[in-house]
């Protein structure tokens, strides 16, 4: 068995510069060792790196009972449980993913686009109009929150709504805490009583876990078929057996599309925004398409499909600023990978922030061009911001129409300009790679929002 080389540094030194520097720790070792290169994390062991497109393509098409995804996953086990999509391998992963298929087909995109451009207005009218300048991130945060509670977990009370949002975040807001990203990270669990970070993390955990159960009861018995939201679809799905999903299996899918829709999106807007802003030209680009596609009038779900250069813009953040840095996949038995040997046990992981990098498959490859994929079907193996093969996010589809409903509505909206210098300074929260201070931009209000058309009228509003 030959491991490809990497630093040989102890695995702790490697795990704090992958934990403090990992960017600077990334590009060190491609330009030391290449396009695969072997490094050694605590609590992880070895992990071997790559950001060669051919050998992706090896690893996203090989036999997934050799190569488990949920095993190189298992950080995020306490929060997102046991039957999470995320965590699962085997015959498991298969079964949940074809219940949860079909509520993120494409053409149900449409039937959320109303209320994801209406929650994002509501959020927009709130904002200073006196050229005022706020971190954007709390406000993207807001935004996708609410989508998802409302398209996946379809509550819709507004009391319901906020107690709920309210629950959800004090758990995920564990990120900000460095220490309980590192004993994520490390998969270090110590309980040393009721006060210790985990012991309150559970605390909050089993509070929000409380709403959501009692969610899924009470869907359960007043279940309309009717509904559009993930979760009506979800309590009617049944696999070949005709078995359908337990009240521990939705809460698990449930809280995996909370934190796989909901924080990756809200720092991918927050990126894409500055990248746009931060290029003037592009900027300028973009108002003039929606303005053509618009033509003065309101922006309606239809027009999201004519935002050609916007959606080419969301793209190229995507691959200047993927939220999670890597995918991996646990070797369940020896492995030819890239002419190494690799011996069970070990993750491959294909690097998405590299492979973003790489100045053959992107030339001059750290500069912003959305032109980059006007007109062109990503390759899967050069672009991968959602991973690949059969653990390609599902929910793909929904996270790139949610953004262009978003970034449209707030483009349309308002005029905005970087409070800050260019490029805004990445930093980790948990696994995430986030904007530092959330992107502060200046606001200027180029229309008016009216209470009617934020209920759902659509009217046009008044100059």
């Amino acid at each position: 068995m030959t491991l490809p080389p990497g630093p040989d540094l102890p695995a702790i030194t490697q795990t704090w510069l992958w934990f403090r520097k990992p960017r600077e720790f990334l590009r060190d070792c491609r330009e030391r060792y290449g396009d695969i290169f072997t490094a050694d994390f605590r609590g992880f062991g070895k992990c071997v790196m790559v950001s060669h497109p051919p050998t992706i393509k090896q690893i996203f098409t090989g036999d997934p009972n050799v190569l488990h995804a949920g095993k190189a996953a298992q950080t995020l086990g306490p929060l997102l449980g046991d039957y999470s999509l995320l965590l699962l391998d085997g015959r498991e992963h298969v079964r949940q993913r074809r219940l949860m298929l079909p509520s993120f087909h494409g053409e149900r995109m449409r039937e959320y686009g109303s209320q994801m451009l209406e929650i994002t207005e509501r959020v927009v009218a709130a904002w200073p109009t006196s050229g005022e300048t706020i971190s954007l991130h709390p406000h993207t945060q807001e935004i996708t929150l609410d989508v998802i509670l409302r398209t996946v977990f379809g509550v819709d009370g507004d009391e319901e709504v906020l107690e709920l949002r309210d629950r959800l975040r004090s758990v995920l807001d564990t990120g900000d805490n460095p220490l309980m990203s590192l004993l994520f990270f490390l998969q270090y669990r110590p309980d040393l009583g009721p006060f210790t970070p985990w012991a309150k993390f559970y605390r909050r955990l089993q509070v929000a876990d409380d709403l959501i159960y009692a969610q899924i009861a009470r869907r359960r018995r007043e279940l309309d078929p009717s509904r559009p939201d993930v979760l009506t679809m979800l309590l009617q799905a049944r696999d070949e057996s005709g078995g359908a999903m337990g009240d521990v299996e939705l809460r698990d899918e449930l809280m995996t599309l909370l934190v796989a829709g909901h924080e990756t999106t809200a720092t991918s807007l927050c990126w894409t925004v500055e990248r746009i802003l931060a290029t003037p030209r592009v900027y300028r680009r973009i108002q003039t398409e929606l303005g053509d596609v618009l033509g003065g009038g309101l922006l309606e779900p239809s027009h999201l499909t004519r935002l050609e250069y916007l959606d080419a813009s969301i793209k190229e953040a995507l691959r200047l600023r993927p939220i999670l840095p890597m995918v991996g996949r646990v070797l369940q038995q020896p492995m030819t990978i890239h002419g190494h040997e690799i011996p069970a046990g070990v993750a491959v992981m294909p690097n998405i922030y590299l492979t973003h990098r790489e100045p053959d498959l992107y030339p001059e490859p750290d500069e912003f061009r959305p032109e980059r994929f006007v007109d062109k079907r990503p390759d899967p193996y050069e672009f991968l911001p959602f991973g690949g093969g059969v653990r390609r996010c599902l929910g793909m589809a929904f996270a790139l129409y949610e953004m262009r409903a978003v970034l449209a509505t707030v483009f349309s909206r308002v005029e905005l300009e970087l409070a800050e210098p260019a490029p805004v300074d990445m930093v980790r929260r948990g696994i995430t790679f986030v904007p530092k201070g959330g992107v502060r931009v200046g606001v200027k209000r180029l229309r008016r929002v009216v209470d009617e058309h934020l209920e759902g009228s659509r009217a046009p509003s008044p100059p």
